[in-house]
């Protein structure tokens, strides 16, 4: 309990640190120290008012025991027995709740996201898998009210796509697909396959949290921008007027394309937000090689390059290979109601951060 406590006490401090700062004028006017803390209030918040419960409670049971102690009238300690008992078991469930919150949270838990599909191995098959798994976010995006619109996308003559770029925006976005980054495999008979045999097909997700402006600094020297006609089936032009938006960033190399809208400005203005996007990415990539190898996040880490998620539509079944987690009903889950395997991801890493931070 001592140990739990020494937890708690800084980062409570911490907490009233931050309403005290932000609560000074000079800081107020400062708009990109303010963002800073704000987002790191938000990230304490429940904790800090958990926190408080357990504390509160640890006192209310050491009263109890030293009135019982103390002997007295044997009514009044009856009700303190009763009192105790009752404070016990809020304190276990307080407690669990507590070590809950106590992991390390992902600090781009509640931001929108960008996410990348491409067809891997496979050929046409792959394309199509690829689409398959768009359609499959996109529903559950509208399942739980968010936002999704296409920022850039090449389809393949047989209907699937070689890549698609779509954005989603909504509370908590981040927080439930950052576990899609990966090679998602499929195997399956291919609406091209005439002859019934199984095919084993690749498509890689990539999930990138969305960075705003003040966060990522780009210089405009640093930029080459090219405008050209965007492209449909077959590499025709769909748009008369040059509205497609391809941006070069010099120092890193990155290219990001956009040309889903009719406006140039439109398609500008994403493409600057994929290219955010992939810069921040990349810092934090650097950030948690720097921390430790180990922790390394889940987007753009080592874990890209692995198979993360088998789909066998002979058997009806979806493997997780990191949470050895096997779902089925194929149909209903690739139709948006990925909440199962998300919620399981989820139990998945808090056994694994609470495992590796020893609480």
């Amino acid at each position: 309990m001592t140990s739990m406590i020494d937890k708690l006490t800084p980062l409570i401090s911490r907490y009233e640190d931050i309403e005290s700062v932000m609560a000074d004028p000079e800081v107020a006017a400062n708009y990109e120290r303010v963002q800073e803390l704000a987002r790191e209030r938000a990230s304490l918040e429940d904790l800090v008012g958990i926190a408080r419960q357990y504390l509160e409670l640890v006192e209310e049971i050491a009263d109890l025991e030293a009135l019982i102690q103390e002997g007295g009238e044997p009514e009044l300690a009856q009700m303190a027995r009763e009192e105790l008992e009752a404070n016990r078991a809020r304190l276990e469930r307080v407690t669990q709740s507590l070590r809950t919150a106590l992991i390390p949270k992902n600090p781009n838990d509640q931001r929108d996201v960008i996410i990348e599909i491409r067809a891997g191995t496979g050929g046409d098959e792959a394309g199509l898998f690829a689409e398959d798994l768009y359609r499959a976010y996109s529903r559950y995006a509208q399942n739980r009210g968010w936002k999704v619109e296409v920022m850039d996308a090449n389809p393949t003559e047989v209907g699937g796509y070689n890549k698609i770029v779509f954005e989603i925006q909504g509370q908590g976005v981040f927080s439930r697909l950052k576990y899609e980054s990966g090679v998602h495999r499929v195997q399956r008979v291919p609406k091209t396959e005439a002859q019934g045999r199984i095919h084993t097909s690749t498509a890689t997700v990539a999930v990138l949290p969305e960075a705003d402006e003040v966060e990522v600094k780009i210089n405009p020297e640093d930029l080459r921008i090219d405008i050209f006609h965007a492209g449909g089936h077959g590499g025709q032009n769909v748009n008369k007027v040059a509205t497609a938006v391809r941006i070069v960033h010099g120092p890193t190399g990155l290219t990001v394309v956009c040309q889903d809208e009719r406006s140039q400005y439109k398609n500008k203005q994403r493409a600057m937000a994929m290219l955010r996007a992939r810069i921040f990415e990349a810092e934090q990539e650097r950030h948690d090689a720097e921390i430790s190898q180990a922790r390394r996040s889940q987007v753009g880490g080592a874990e890209r390059a692995e198979k993360i998620r088998t789909y066998n539509y002979p058997q009806d079944r979806i493997t997780d290979h990191r949470s050895s987690a096997t779902f089925h009903g194929i149909p209903r889950l690739m139709d948006g109601y990925w909440d199962d395997i998300i919620d399981r991801m989820v139990q998945w890493e808090e056994e694994r951060l609470l495992a590796q931070a020893g609480i």
